[in-house]
């Protein structure tokens, strides 16, 4: 009994001295790559503004697991994304996993007046809970989204530069 006690005990101190440390991560993780595209702005916003663009720079966007059911809406696996915001210079969407978590998508477009280069921004911004694990998890978001989004990135300017 003794032997119990104390193993509920050490687990219960575990457990909040894990939390305490995942509280000390930030709760919004921002996870952001950006590419230099030698094409005019208005050549990369056709290929950003909905999905039938995506599938042109997207990595996987025409596999079998991928249901586009609107210009601004598409289901990517177990993940919904909606595209909420198109302007000249920002495409906002919201992408949101079957568990609920939801992850904020923002392609910032940047160039001078005068010059044909044209800056594209992505960023991912995911708001987090109290759980450990997802504070602890969410130290991986730059490996796996940052990989990803880098390779995108470069597909939308091999696309974009050919045009």
């Amino acid at each position: 009994m003794r032997f119990l006690k104390l193993i509920l005990i050490s687990f219960v101190v575990l457990f909040i001295v894990v939390t305490l440390l995942g509280l000390l991560f930030p709760s919004t993780v921002i996870v952001s790559r950006a590419v230099d595209v030698n094409a005019p702005k208005d050549s990369i916003t056709i290929l950003i503004k909905n999905m039938y663009g995506w599938q042109k720079w997207i990595e996987g966007m025409n596999g079998n697991n991928v249901t586009i059911e609107s210009p601004t809406k598409a289901i990517l696996g177990k993940t919904a994304v909606q595209i909420e915001v198109v302007n000249n210079d920002k495409i906002k969407s919201t992408w949101t996993g079957t568990n609920g978590n939801i992850q904020t998508g923002t392609i910032n477009l940047f160039n001078n007046a005068g010059q044909s280069t044209t800056v594209v921004q992505w960023e991912f911004q995911q708001q987090l809970k109290w759980y450990p694990w997802e504070r602890f998890a969410s130290m991986m978001n730059d490996k796996i989204l940052g990989t990803m989004m880098e390779k995108n990135l470069n597909n939308l300017k091999v696309v974009a530069e050919k045009r």
